[in-house]
């Protein structure tokens, strides 16, 4: 093994108690999110007062404190972003924002940001020829994928050049889609996952064919524990990352202490076993290595099992009329238990007052909503979070220390960002494309797309390679880096023109741009102005921006564009694209989920893409598009699975929505 370096580890934390059990635990750093642009909304997040005491502490012991600010940015919000980060500099002085969306970059560098930038596994830069285009806009660190196996890693490790490093996630929940790529939530209501709304669809009851319903994309946990040993031999990973910002102090404190211990005793067996011991006191999912070992890779979607968080501890009972459960262990004042699954009857979470022996007997206080006293007899009780009376003392005392760290005063920021100048109104056409998986049968009424694939470049005749668009896919893997690289290649000689983007990262493709047109595609998620600014900055002539944004947010982002912009207007568009699936799973036919919603999976290279079996229909609103400026409206073609029941209904996605 090569030089052993030290990474730092990195702890979430959702709220005061679990950011000081990270520091109880000796944690290198904190990854941390405000009540507004936090991926994670659904946690209890902080205050601006607040965090500024806590990193205070957390500097005096030597933590360093990451905010997260790792939202999609909304065409209004750019101003409370940007005042947002010029308060936090003032008053927090975070040693780094994660963020996912260009336009954060761009606002820290007006507003004077002098921390680190991180980007988010959500910016999902995959592949190594997007590191220099990061590197450019200021970059420091790169949170890679949690689909990457080891050969993975190293090949990103080896590629990153210097003055950036690279940070993985090594515990906790796995997302079915790739980050950056899911809109499953969205679609279904308007919870963006972007947005750090997602209500986890993928968690959910689903059947296909005859076949009871199971949870065919709910996955468990990630953890790397005993496999983190060849990491150690990667300066370029600086940062071991636990994920969990949701979860309680507990949690918190396991892990950190079992990371440490495999960080700093890589040849010691017994340290290796006490470190496992903790992980499984952390009271996670059931957990797996995923697709870590390229040799041994294990499939983390296991449908006929329950993946739920926390520990199994019993099940309900019914004795006359009360509900109640006896639990396998002793349970103590303060501990956390939930009751079932979200997506299941009486789910609840309830907090133990009194201590219950093993085997005792707890009943289910009466809830005054009355679906939350429904609960079958056999649901399951799992133990999510408990208040070990040691970590509790050293919270308390944690905390007693906080009063030496006022809260500085906190004023209010009059930032204002500087805009970028709007494109020239010149009234053209509109264009109407037509983006394609495979070759068009019959005529095709409006401008040929197909995405950059070999197959299909290879028989098309070069002068519609030439009049054509040809569309980068929405997710790159390192091994496929040097394949695109040829193909755009190969394209170029066979005439091709214009080529769509669809990640910020891949204009690091496109060194030599004389005989190229770039389009930022609509997987770049651009929904401001400054983020379109920066899309031009790379070399975008115009923006095909997504769908996801509801009328309002289109209508204003058309208002003064810095380019030219495009929209999706029909066709497919995925739920998400995943790299894994379960065996059980079969392509092309129907999945049906809890309200009866049909979807279908298939497979585009090495990712599985996850469609709905309905298409977006947007057309009606063509000639206000058209009038708000629009250049360009994009079908996105696929051939009808023919087991997949042909809907009589179409979606506006959040169209008619307001976007939270």
């Amino acid at each position: 093994m090569s030089k052993i370096h030290i990474p730092e580890i990195m702890a979430p934390a959702g709220d005061s108690a679990s950011y000081l059990a990270a520091v109880a635990a000796g944690a290198d750093a904190i990854y941390v999110g405000l009540k507004h642009f936090s991926a994670r909304m659904q946690a209890t997040n902080f205050s601006i007062s607040e965090l500024a005491q806590l990193a205070s502490l957390g500097r005096d012991r030597g933590t360093k404190t990451y905010v997260a600010m790792n939202t999609m940015v909304k065409p209004n919000d750019v101003e409370s972003a940007g005042r947002l980060i010029d308060r936090l500099q003032k008053t927090v002085k975070p040693f780094a924002l994660i963020v996912q969306d260009l336009a954060m970059l761009e606002l820290a560098k007006q507003v004077g940001y002098s921390g680190e930038l991180h980007l988010s596994t959500l910016a999902n830069l995959s592949h190594p020829s997007g590191f220099d285009v990061a590197k450019k806009l200021g970059v420091k660190r790169i949170v890679i994928p949690r689909e990457l196996n080891l050969d993975e890693v190293k090949m990103m490790a080896d590629a990153c050049p210097k003055d950036l490093d690279l940070e993985i996630f090594v515990h906790g929940a796995l997302c079915h889609c790739v980050s950056g790529r899911c809109y499953w939530s969205s679609y279904l209501g308007g919870k963006s996952g972007l947005r750090g709304r997602c209500v986890q669809p993928c968690r959910r009851l689903y059947t296909q064919q005859k076949q009871d319903a199971q949870r065919l994309f709910s996955c468990t946990d990630l953890s790397l524990d005993v496999l983190t040993k060849p990491l150690l031999s990667m300066p370029k990973v600086t940062a071991w990352k636990i994920e969990g910002r949701k979860k309680g102090p507990h949690y918190v404190y396991y892990t950190v202490r079992a990371y440490q211990m495999l960080r700093d005793n890589p040849q010691d067996a017994q340290a290796k076993k006490a470190a496992q011991e903790l992980l499984e006191q952390a009271l996670g999912r059931p957990s797996s290595h995923s697709l870590f070992l390229p040799q041994r890779p294990f499939q983390p979607i296991r449908p006929g099992e329950e993946t739920g968080s926390g520990r199994l501890v019993g099940e309900i009972k019914r004795d006359q009329k009360k509900l109640f459960f006896q639990p396998r262990e002793p349970l103590n004042p303060g501990d956390v238990i939930r009751v079932g699954y979200e997506d299941l009857p009486g789910h609840r979470t309830l907090y133990i007052r009194r201590r219950v022996p093993k085997r005792g007997r707890m009943d289910i206080p009466f809830s005054k909503k009355p679906e939350n006293n429904r609960i079958p007899v056999g649901t399951k009780i799992f133990l999510v979070d408990r208040r070990e009376p040691e970590l509790t003392k050293q919270i308390k005392e944690l905390e007693g220390e906080l009063a030496l760290f006022p809260a500085p005063t906190s004023k209010e920021s009059t930032f204002t960002p500087t805009w970028p100048k709007t494109a020239s109104r010149a009234k053209v056409r509109p264009e109407n494309i037509i983006v394609s998986h495979t070759l068009p049968k019959g005529r095709v009424h409006g401008k040929s797309a197909f995405w950059l694939e070999r197959s299909t470049l290879s028989k098309l005749a070069r002068a519609l390679v030439n009049r054509s668009q040809w569309w980068l896919p929405p997710v790159i893997w390192p091994d496929e880096d040097k394949k695109i690289r040829s193909l755009i290649k190969e394209a170029v000689k066979k005439g091709a023109r214009e080529f769509v983007l669809n990640a910020p990262w891949q204009a690091g493709f496109f060194e030599d741009r004389k005989n190229v047109t770039l389009v930022a595609g609509p997987f770049c998620n651009a929904s401001n102005r400054l983020t379109l600014k920066i899309m031009k900055d790379l070399g975008c002539s115009s923006a095909i921006i997504s769908p996801e944004l509801p009328a309002e947010d289109i209508f204003d982002l058309a208002k003064n564009p810095p380019i030219p912009l495009g929209f999706v207007v029909k066709g497919l568009w995925p739920f998400g694209i995943a790299r894994f699936l379960a065996e059980s799973v079969r392509y092309e036919e129907p999945i049906k989920s809890p309200m009866h919603e049909v979807m279908f999976v298939r497979k585009h290279g090495q990712n599985n893409w996850l469609y709905p079996g309905w298409e977006l229909d947007l057309t009606e609103e063509y000639k206000n598009l058209d009038r708000a400026g629009f250049k360009s409206f994009i079908t996105m073609k696929e051939e009808w699975p023919r087991d997949v029941p042909r809907p009589k209904r179409t979606s506006t996605f959040n169209w008619k929505l307001k976007l939270l």
